[in-house]
């Protein structure tokens, strides 16, 4: 296993308590459809989690997360909203690896170096299990939606196009 992988299965079981079965593809599954083909579920089963950076309001200059369906585009100005900022855009890869501990295309939803606010896509709940990043951009998890909700201490709202 991928040392990054081991990596976050052990903070998944030092912090949560939780077992994750990590599966690695030879083919990377950076983006939703990638890991859906790899996976052969559907697209929507694919719980990404996109950190991004605020501007303005109470939380200028934070990075918050929101673990989308993969089905589903992100909305920056429902983000914004939500998190009370005048703005939000895409997070800096560098400042993602520096806050929240795991590069991009491999962010899970969960074990990050620093706890942020998270939003979870109601979406994900049609579907009795979803796979999020486990760490590297070629390995994913699986988990039950509402689990992956309280264990990212998620809240459950819509900020999708």
């Amino acid at each position: 296993m991928h040392p990054r992988a081991a990596e976050f299965a052990e903070r998944a079981e030092e912090r949560y308590d939780v077992d994750v079965d990590v599966l690695e593809f030879d083919a990377g599954t950076e983006t939703a459809a990638a890991a859906a083909a790899a996976l052969g579920c559907e697209t929507g089963a694919i719980a990404s989690t996109i950190v991004v950076s605020l501007s303005g309001g109470a939380r200028d200059g934070s990075l918050v997360a929101a673990i989308t369906s993969g089905a589903n585009r992100l909305d920056l100005d429902a983000v914004a909203d939500h998190f009370d900022a005048d703005a939000a855009e895409m997070g800096d890869p560098d400042r993602i690896r520096d806050v929240v501990g795991w590069s991009i295309g491999g962010v899970p939803p969960l074990c990050h170096d620093t706890a942020i606010p998270t939003a979870f896509d109601p979406t994900l709940a049609e579907y009795d299990t979803v796979y999020g990043a486990a760490g590297t951009p070629s390995a994913l998890f699986a988990v039950e939606p509402e689990m992956l909700a309280d264990l990212a201490e998620a809240a459950v709202v819509d900020l999708t196009e």
